[in-house]
């Protein structure tokens, strides 16, 4: 099966709008940053390969684990983070001793959609505030 970087993307944008519910992941009722991902796989790959667990707001910080990137691996292609590419998807840091914890969406060499907390799912800047706190990028499985 080959995916095409323009059917991630659009299924992305089509997300935009969607209101930020920690684990949702149902478009436009609300979603979190993982369940946008979540949602762009169901929207071009089709079932979601498993449940995410429950998770709460501060478990990075809590756990110390690099459980967002182990889980990225287990189903995308980890890729060299300064090699992204439209449909990609990139995680962040918040802060240099926390594990990854925030996941978007890339749409094209400078933009990202990403669903953040207290707002809405929208596309940004991939701006050097993103660009400091990179710390993993994937590919979905099966990119042409």
């Amino acid at each position: 099966m080959s995916l095409s970087r323009s059917s991630i993307v659009a299924e992305a944008r089509s997300w935009i709008g969607t209101p930020y519910r920690h684990q949702g992941s149902l478009k436009g009722v609300g979603c979190d940053c993982l369940g946008l991902v979540r949602g762009v796989w169901r929207g071009v790959i089709g079932a979601e390969p498993e449940r995410a667990p429950p998770y709460a707001r501060d478990w990075a910080e809590a756990s110390g684990d690099e459980a967002f990137a182990r889980a990225a691996r287990a189903h995308l292609v980890e890729i060299d983070p300064v090699q992204f590419l439209p449909g990609d998807v990139l995680l962040f840091r918040y802060a240099p001793r926390y594990p990854a914890k925030h996941a978007a969406i890339v749409t094209e060499l400078e933009a990202m959609i990403h669903a953040h907390d207290g707002a809405r799912v929208c596309e940004v800047a991939v701006a050097p505030w993103w660009r400091r706190r990179l710390a993993f990028a994937f590919r979905f499985p099966g990119v042409g």
